[in-house]
């Protein structure tokens, strides 16, 4: 079981900002992307291609990073 904390954009592109979804050992996070573009539709994974997702202490976006049991999925953040 993967726990997922979506922030910002994504929170509000999936209507929550956090879910756990059930992964087999070894899935990356393009595995995840996957399975949340399936869920919420193809848009979603035009946004997911540009967000920074945070595994242990390690943020990344390579789509070959394994998940750990909790994955931060960050959009892109404006500031000012």
């Amino acid at each position: 079981m993967v726990e997922i904390r979506y922030f910002a954009a994504i929170a509000d592109a999936v209507g929550k900002e956090r879910e756990t979804l059930d992964f087999p050992a070894g899935a990356t996070v393009a595995d995840l992307r996957a399975t949340l573009a399936a869920a919420y539709g193809p848009d979603l994974d035009k946004m997911l291609s540009v967000c920074a997702y945070l595994i242990g202490d390690e943020l990344t976006r390579d789509p070959m990073a394994a998940l750990s049991t909790r994955v931060d999925v960050l959009p892109p953040f404006a500031g000012g």
